[in-house]
């Protein structure tokens, strides 16, 4: 397995899937999305792992005015593009293991993996 996870050092679920794998003895890499965005290849591949660019989306995001923004664009291309471009409206974590993600906290998908 190559997992990584892509959150923040503040985020309390990003915290929990630390736990989760280092109690189960899975090395992962821990990517802080304030230090280090995701590349447009990695960004792509998660949306296409989690149905599409709606999934990562964090309807409880502080920048409120750029969520609203993202729901009045027109087109999914442009959409994507500017959800790509403030990944502060991603919501955490996002856990990748090869072509496979997942968006939250969930211990029974990567159950799977293992």
């Amino acid at each position: 397995m190559n997992i990584q996870i892509f959150g923040t050092n503040k985020c309390f679920d990003t915290k929990k899937a630390q736990r989760w794998f280092k109690e189960r003895g899975v090395r992962f890499q821990m990517i802080d999305l304030k230090q280090k965005p995701m590349s447009r290849g990695e960004f792509d591949n998660v949306c296409r792992a989690v149905g599409g660019w709606e999934s990562l989306i964090d309807p409880k995001a502080k920048d409120q005015a750029t969520l609203t923004l993202l729901r009045y664009l027109a087109g999914e291309e442009a959409k994507a593009d500017k959800l790509y471009e403030n990944q502060q409206l991603l919501r955490t974590p996002i856990v990748r293991n090869g072509r496979q993600a997942t968006v939250g906290y969930c211990p029974e998908v990567w159950q799977g993996w293992e």
